[in-house]
């Protein structure tokens, strides 16, 4: 018996043929078009050798190896695999995806797991790589206070509770992050999800991969915001119950962006605007109080154009989930307005942005010329973006639209952040 499955660039299976449905226990229709071909690999494996062996199987012609597969009821048994790249439109239009085919061997397989595949594997659960989304504006809430509002920083800005509330906001999104893909697998939105992006939309998929159980995440995701809970309280005694306020505000928004009843991500645009305000002036602000004890309105408001950028990551990675998303009525502002229409909101969302950032520069102590620079320059790469993004709303193509907006956003952070401190 031989499994023959066939599936596109990003994994999504096309084809299955009996000896598939007979070694896996799926019926091709429940397979073909709704799932990809990771749903078979131990979640470790996923991580660690099955981009190695896509990788050999385009450049070289194939790729063979022994592994270990997950049956649908879950027992695994061992296998050879080979794949082969393949050309639907013929060789010299390029390659459109993969051929796998299996069979089944006695020979106990058992691939070996390094330790940077188990450290990936807490950077998917967690989806660390996004922590910058929280970070940028921490520090631009840093440099704000250290430069601006502290007399003699030098020896007033007290680096002990500017580490703590970096580590307690970073904890504060990564138990978000967690918790949000706890609610989106126990409402049905990622199992209809097939359309995500890998790695920048549909969640982290670590459930799917079985790199942690549903009970698991809710537990981990309740853990990192429960150790969040605490420096805040820590911090909420050293310097006053509003830093508690900030604090539990943006935790609030983090969790209910997802979790029933509220689900903000569900409220037509509510969502989007949460999060521009939590991953935006409420870092900044909430920081500047830590550090100052003091509530300033330009620290709030310096901490908005990052927020909408980050707003903008959202509605970016809306395009692929949305029809999926409209059948659990995740009803955010693509599945509401369609995605023509919120390719104008990506631009309405970048043109707020910078006219609050040129603001900010004229209303600085000083005008600040670096962060006018700043402005300008994500301005010019956003309108770039935003191009590409009206070619390519409707095609696949639009991840590399996903990968910039993510870019742009981080550093326009960094970069407000040191326009902060060399002005």
């Amino acid at each position: 018996m031989k499994s023959v499955i066939t599936c596109d660039m990003e994994g999504r299976i096309e084809t299955f043929n009996k000896g598939a449905e007979q070694m896996f226990g799926y019926p091709a229709e429940e397979i073909i078009g709704k799932e990809r071909v990771s749903v078979f690999s131990p979640g470790e494996i996923v991580l660690q050798n099955v981009p190695v062996w896509l990788e050999e199987a385009s450049s070289q012609g194939k790729h063979e190896s022994k592994t270990k597969f997950v049956r649908k009821d879950g027992s695994s048994f061992n296998a050879r695999i080979r794949i082969t790249p393949t050309y639907a439109n013929g060789k010299e239009n390029g390659q459109t995806g993969y051929c796998g085919v299996t069979e089944i061997i006695e020979e106990d397989v058992n691939p070996p797991i390094r330790w940077q595949t188990k450290l990936i594997k807490a950077l998917a659960i967690t989806r660390m790589p996004f922590l910058s989304a929280v970070l940028m504006p921490a520090f631009i809430g840093g440099a704000y206070a250290y430069h601006y509002l502290i007399s003699e920083p030098q020896a007033a800005f007290n680096w002990w509770y500017f580490a703590l509330t970096v580590i307690g906001v970073a904890l504060l999104h990564l138990g978000s992050n967690v918790m949000n893909d706890y609610f989106d697998v126990k409402d049905g939105t990622d199992g209809l999800n097939n359309d995500y992006f890998l790695q920048f939309s549909g969640g982290s998929r670590a459930i799917e991969l079985g790199l942690i159980s549903l009970e698991g995440t809710k537990h981990l995701g309740l853990a990192l915001m429960g150790a969040a809970f605490l420096i805040g309280i820590y911090l909420t005694v050293q310097t006053g119950w509003i830093t508690l306020i900030i604090g539990l505000s943006g935790a609030a928004i983090g969790y209910l962006y997802t979790a029933p009843p509220v689900r903000l991500v569900a409220r037509h645009g509510l969502g989007e605007l949460g999060i521009s305000l939590a991953f935006g002036p409420l870092v900044t602000g909430g920081v500047v109080y830590v550090m100052t004890q003091q509530l300033d309105a330009m620290a709030f408001l310096i901490g908005l154009p990052v927020g909408l950028l980050t707003a903008n990551i959202l509605l970016i990675n809306e395009f692929p989930d949305a029809a999926s998303d409209a059948q659990t009525g995740k009803n955010h502002l693509v599945v509401t307005f369609g995605k023509e229409k919120s390719t104008y909101i990506y631009l309405g969302i970048l043109l707020t942005a910078f006219i609050v950032n040129m603001a900010v520069a004229l209303l600085l102590p000083a005008t600040n010329p670096w962060l006018i620079g700043v402005s300008v320059a994500f301005l010019l790469a956003g309108i770039f973006i935003y191009r590409h993004i009206r070619v390519h709303y409707q095609d696949r193509e639009l991840v590399t639209s996903n990968k910039n907006t993510i870019a742009l956003s981080a550093l326009t952070g960094l970069l407000t952040t040191l326009a902060l401190i060399v002005a």
